[in-house]
């Protein structure tokens, strides 16, 4: 039977590192007790805190239930000579009333919001109580929606699942919206602590925030300003520093006034390093560091790392419309990349190595773009880190998605607190290319039939509060926190005017285009739906055989079994994935196999996706799949799965977005060459063009020259079929295409001519010679006929293959490493593969 382990109420404290002095920060990350509200004894709170149930809908209890935390502590002696102190949440999930000493403090409404406290007067010399009270998120959620008088639309919300029945409450909380279900995830709504807490002291000076405005950056020149806020106890003259590398780039006399102060200091860098996306260049990081001097001592300093770079979205009337692109230091970028969701549907068990695979699983997948999907949080400070240093821009939702929100004063407030709260915490990170409003909400009051449950003057105060979050109060925020970054009102959307939400032509704006999938589109129907910027697009598909032996049994090997339908959260998955099965490959009856199809299956539809849209440049200038990351074991759209194993999709996908791709196009009676360069230099050099049975026999050859510019798309060749193919079978007939720079081989791409079920594929004698090399393991494998998408695996062992789910063919040894910690001889033992058609 399959297990949940479920957090209920103790989420991660870990130490931070702040390069600010003062303030002096203490840690509450130990000794927290939790209990039921006022039922049972106090428990000791493991960090995380967990406890076990048999399934998801004999746990619907828990967010119905009020909990409880306490934490006793001292003051540490440094921190308590402090004039100033005050308590920091930065993560309360979510409606919760906290008292310190027995002294109410704070109550809370919004999870995604950092609270403050001044506890300068309540703190104890001795032992310290900090108790918090969470409220049911359901009950309190209910009282909310009564008191609004009007329930609203929340399509994802699986309240029948809680025991709520029609009662859609997750829009009157300001809490992840996924917590209440998805179509990938569980109903699980928690409650708890699930970012740090510390306690903060100061004396007289306290710098509270560093932004470094980027007014101008070109190769040339980076015109800067620092812009520093810091709260003091006196009049008094300081100097004001910023160094980078100990250099001071900026220095002035600064009168500072008793309470709230704004500096600003602007400075130029000459010849500045700029910070590239992945694939373009280096990403490039300067850390500034913001000194503040008296008598020539230093009294507050604070340390702040960005990139200098020019990012901006490029909205421009051409003659097919209106660009959609976004530009970086003055090049149009095309971007490839994935829509993420958060790692884990329990927050605190997000750890930093899930960050680390999460971003270098885009980044080694040549992709240059993540999107934070609306229904998910706003990550961790470490995920932009990690997308700073390593080139990938990130598209920002607010967490709003596929629901309609109240638009009463308190719950407007309430957002933008958080708007800004978040705006300023991650402004300095250059690798933010857009904040966006919300997901696919904009086209669901379009065109979802919300609109046929309420009266007209119901559907104008729903629709008035959409236009007050989305198009004045979340715009106004970008405004006058940023420097000038790009906002767009909903994903998809074809314009940012309100008007626009009843015309959505693929000529402007973003889309997102599932008429692969729900529509039942084939394939190839993603030549004929260009738009500028496909902003969403996927094809579900199950996890490997290892994974989906973590939760199930020997007798659960049955797509349609009971815990594997527990595990598929689409109404629709099994069905659509049996039936594009069908269209393209044989449907196998083994279950392993199964397995590994329908990742074959998601494959091909997420190369053709991604080499179709880039085709298409500059009309199209940005493909995301849906979607690259799971939140617990499921079939989904993912590319790669909750243990961070890559699906076959993801190595066709890296494939798919290297920065120079051959992308050819197969018509009824032609095949044309294209080639794509991302770079922004020109390229040139050959091409050879093989036609060969599937024994490896080769029956022609042509050749020829190409140029492609930079930044372009272009054919470079085209043949008919009929002299391709000759006197062979379609059925029995590949063409092997290569571009070659000089003697390097740029890239290589196979060509069939027939549907893989109609490929007249034999059984292939595949020979495996595992190596070591310098302390790592190497296979290589021959074949003696073609054997398509080959994956290698180790049945029950945790490995990882740099690169798997290859067509082997005659006379191209395949060759990837192996990691893991089994021996070159157990891995002789033990290697297995599948392939199509096995």
């Amino acid at each position: 039977m399959s297990k949940f382990v479920i957090t209920l109420v103790v989420f991660s404290l870990y130490s931070m590192s702040f390069a600010s002095t003062p303030p002096i920060r203490q840690e509450l990350g130990n000794n927290w007790q939790f209990r039921q509200y006022h039922i049972g004894k106090w428990l000791p709170a493991e960090v995380p805190g967990t406890v076990h149930s048999d399934n998801e809908k004999h746990i619907q209890w828990i967010d119905k239930a009020d909990w409880e935390y306490e934490l006793r502590f001292q003051v540490d002696e440094q921190l308590a000579g402090q004039k100033h102190k005050q308590l920091v949440f930065q993560g309360l999930d979510t409606w919760c009333d906290i008292t310190l000493n027995g002294q109410p403090l704070l109550s809370t409404n919004n999870m995604f919001r950092t609270w403050k406290a001044d506890v300068s007067g309540l703190l104890s010399d001795k032992e310290n109580i900090l108790h918090l009270r969470f409220r049911s998120p359901i009950r309190q959620g209910m009282k909310e929606m009564e008191k609004y008088g009007l329930p609203l639309p929340a399509s994802n919300d699986q309240s029948e699942n809680g025991g709520m029945g029609p009662n859609r409450v997750s829009v009157f909380s300001r809490k992840a919206p996924y917590h209440f279900g998805w179509d990938w995830g569980p109903r699980l709504v928690t409650s708890g602590i699930w970012r740090p807490i510390f306690l903060e002291g100061w004396d007289d000076l306290n710098i509270e925030q560093v932004f470094i405005e980027q007014p101008q950056v070109t190769p040339v020149q980076a015109d800067l300003k620092a812009s520093v806020r810091l709260t003091t106890e006196h009049h008094e003259k300081l100097i004001a520093e910023v160094k980078c590398d100990s250099r001071i780039l900026a220095k002035s006399e600064v009168e500072t006034q008793p309470g709230e102060n704004r500096l600003t200091l602007p400075f130029t860098i000459k010849k500045p390093r700029l910070w590239w996306s992945n694939g373009l260049g280096k990403a490039n990081l300067y850390s500034f560091r913001i000194d503040l001097k008296k008598d020539g001592k230093v009294v507050a300093s604070r340390e702040v790392t960005t990139g200098l770079r020019s990012l901006k979205l490029v909205r421009r009337q051409d003659t097919q419309g209106e660009t959609f692109y976004f530009e970086l230091n003055g090049i149009p970028v095309f971007a490839k990349g994935v829509n993420a969701i958060p790692n884990d549907v329990f927050l605190p068990r997000i750890s930093r190595s899930d960050y680390e695979k999460m971003v270098t699983d885009a980044a080694n997948a040549n992709m240059n773009m993540i999107r934070i999907w609306g229904g998910g949080i706003y990550e961790d400070d470490y995920f932009y880190e990690l997308c700073d240093r390593h080139g990938i821009m990130v598209w920002q939702d607010f967490m709003f998605a596929c629901a309609m929100y109240p638009g009463n004063p308190e719950f407007l407030e309430n957002v933008k607190q958080e708007a800004v709260d978040n705006v300023i915490r991650l402004r300095n990170h250059p690798c933010i290319a857009l904040w966006c409003g919300n997901n696919e909400i904009d086209a669901a009051w379009r065109g979802w039939g919300w609109k046929r449950e309420y009266t007209q003057q119901q559907q104008e105060r729903i629709f008035k509060a959409y236009t007050d979050v989305f198009h004045r109060l979340l715009p106004e925020v970008i405004e006058k926190y940023t420097d000038g970054d790009d906002y767009w009102p909903s994903s998809p959307m074809s314009g940012p005017e309100i008007g626009d939400h009843e015309i959505r032509p693929a000529n402007r704006g973003d889309n997102h285009y599932w008429g692969v999938w729900h529509e039942k589109h084939k394939f190839e129907e993603y030549e004929k739906n260009i738009g500028r910027f496909i902003s969403e697009h996927g094809f579900q598909s199950f996890p490997e055989f290892e994974t989906v032996r973590q939760y199930t049994l020997p007798e659960d090997y049955d797509i349609e079994s009971e815990i594997m339908s527990a595990h598929q959260r689409s109404g629709i998955g099994n069905l659509r994935i049996r039936e594009y099965m069908g269209w393209y490959y044989q449907v196998p009856e083994d279950f392993g196999q199964m397995l590994y199809m329908s990742q074959v299956l998601q494959a091909r539809a997420m190369r053709i996706a991604m080499e179709t849209h880039r085709r298409h440049m500059p009309y199209c200038m940005g493909s995301l799949v849906w979607q690259l990351n799971d939140c617990w074991p499921v079939a989904s759209w993912s590319t790669t799965d909750y243990y961070h194993n890559w699906k076959a999709a993801q190595y066709a996908l890296r494939e798919a977005c290297k920065p120079v791709i051959l992308a050819p196009q197969l018509t009824a009676d032609s095949l044309k060459l294209w080639v794509v360069n991302d770079l922004p230099t020109p390229l040139a050099g050959t091409y050879t063009l093989e036609i060969k049975g599937f024994d490896g026999k080769l029956h022609q050859t042509r050749q020829g020259k190409y140029k492609i510019k930079a930044n372009e798309a272009a054919p470079i060749a085209a043949s008919s079929i009929a002299g391709l193919l000759q006197d062979n079978s379609h059925r029995e007939t590949m063409a092997v295409i290569t571009i070659r720079q000089g003697k390097k081989i740029v890239d290589r791409q196979n060509v069939y001519f027939a549907l893989p079920k109609e490929l007249l594929l034999r059984q292939p004698d595949i020979q495996i010679q595992i190596s070591e090399e310098q302390g790592k393991k190497y296979l290589t494998a021959i074949t003696d006929r073609l054997a398509c998408d080959v994956m290698f695996y180790l049945p029950g062992v945790k490995a990882v293959f740099t690169d798997n789910y290859k067509d082997l063919l005659p006379g191209h040894p395949f060759r990837t490493e192996i990691r893991t910690p089994l021996s070159k001889e157990e891995i002789e033992q033990q290697i297995r593969c599948r392939w199509v058609g096995k």
